[in-house]
């Protein structure tokens, strides 16, 4: 056994040693009692062991599994980041604080000593997630590099199809829910923290967009993407992720505006989420595979629990909220994990082997911070 797995092994014996009377597990990883779950101590355990599993110390950025894969790739690292974000705001432990300091460099490297991306997507996800950083740690590299990357955005936007962030630089024609919800929140944001009135109008502008191409009033559903070639909307592709981004940017336009109609877009798009895009038999989001997909759960998890915790959401719709972010989280942690490394797998009601993607890995870990916030929050 690599010297690295016994180290972590041993770290994981002894974290569930620290709080198994709090989470449910004995110190052989065994699913013990049904009694309420400490989610501060689940978040402890998933997040380091997150750490400890995915993060390639080396060349300081997030490899593609737990194992022997050290592939790099770009957008996941935003997710990877927030993640440990998550964990540093919580706890200010400096493992996750050592991690932000290196992920800067070590990404920009792995990228070709760039933070810019064919895909303008992949872009906006790590400038959100440079932007919680600078938040975080007050480093100016990480503003720098968020608004550096904003402007390469922007020149995603043209008049094909109406207007539009499109989603990759050799495909101008394709405008796509994954590359307008993130943009509008980060221009959002930009503007509440900096108050620029240009990136305002970017958040407006950006959001008409989407809603008037990609977002279906009648129930919430948000469709994938417009061919402005043909005209055609592929409303047959519709995933959490997008759900997750319109409803968090209709969020971020609710707190600049207070127009209530954003808040209602928000709800309508996390409805529809609750409604279709679960398993019907036990009210657990589906699985989206692997890969890409396995990212997607936790991006809406992320801005569902923003929306959970806004004050002005109507208390019966929060309480609905609560019970199924509760749910889900509880039925992960007791069934879906494999207790022995941490791990979650792509429906989280089934248990982890002992490889995971670290998409998949990302969106659990994303989960376990949701609900240690909550209960923080006292929501849950």
């Amino acid at each position: 056994m690599k010297i690295k797995n016994l180290i972590f092994l041993i770290t994981v014996l002894c974290i569930f040693q620290a709080c198994s009377k709090d989470d449910g597990i004995d110190n052989g990883g065994n699913e013990t009692v049904d009694i309420e779950i400490n989610w501060e101590a689940a978040a402890d355990s998933s997040s380091s062991s997150f750490i400890y599993s995915y993060w390639n110390a080396a060349d300081n950025y997030f490899q593609y599994d737990n194992n022997s894969n050290t592939d790099f790739h770009y957008w996941p690292q935003a997710h990877a980041l927030d993640v440990t974000i998550d964990a540093y705001e919580r706890t200010g432990d400096n493992l996750y604080l050592t991690t932000i300091n290196d992920w800067y460099e070590g990404v920009k490297a792995k990228n070709g000593n760039s933070f810019y991306n064919e895909f303008y997507d992949d872009m906006e996800w790590n400038a959100l997630a440079m932007l919680r950083a600078y938040n975080a740690t007050s480093q100016e590299r990480y503003k720098t590099a968020a608004i550096d990357v904003w402007n390469d955005i922007k020149t995603g936007w043209n008049d094909q199809g109406g207007g539009g962030i499109a989603w990759r630089k050799a495909q101008l024609y394709s405008k796509n829910a994954c590359s307008n919800g993130p943009a509008c929140i980060l221009a959002a944001r930009l503007f509440q923290q900096f108050g620029s009135e240009a990136d305002k109008q970017w958040a407006l502008d950006i959001y008409d967009w989407e809603k008037e191409y990609l977002f279906n009033p009648a129930n919430g559903a948000v469709y994938d993407n417009l061919n402005a070639r043909t005209g055609e909307t592929q409303t047959a592709w519709i995933f959490t992720y997008n759900q997750g981004t319109f409803l968090g940017s209709a969020l971020e336009l609710y707190y600049i505006t207070g127009e209530k109609g954003y808040l209602n877009d928000a709800i309508k798009a996390a409805d529809y989420t609750l409604n279709n895009l679960i398993n019907s038999n036990d009210q657990i989001m589906k699985s989206e595979g692997d890969g890409d997909g396995g990212l997607f759960k936790g991006v809406f998890v992320r801005y569902f629990t923003q929306l959970i915790l806004l004050p002005d959401l109507p208390e019966a719709t929060r309480k609905r909220y609560v019970t199924f972010l509760r749910h889900n989280a509880e039925t992960l942690w007791k069934e879906g994990t494999n207790k022995n490394f941490v791990l979650f797998g792509t429906y989280w009601k089934a248990k982890a082997g002992t490889s995971t993607q670290l998409t998949t890995q990302s969106s659990g870990a994303m989960l376990i911070e949701a609900a240690a916030l909550l209960e923080n929050e006292n929501i849950f």
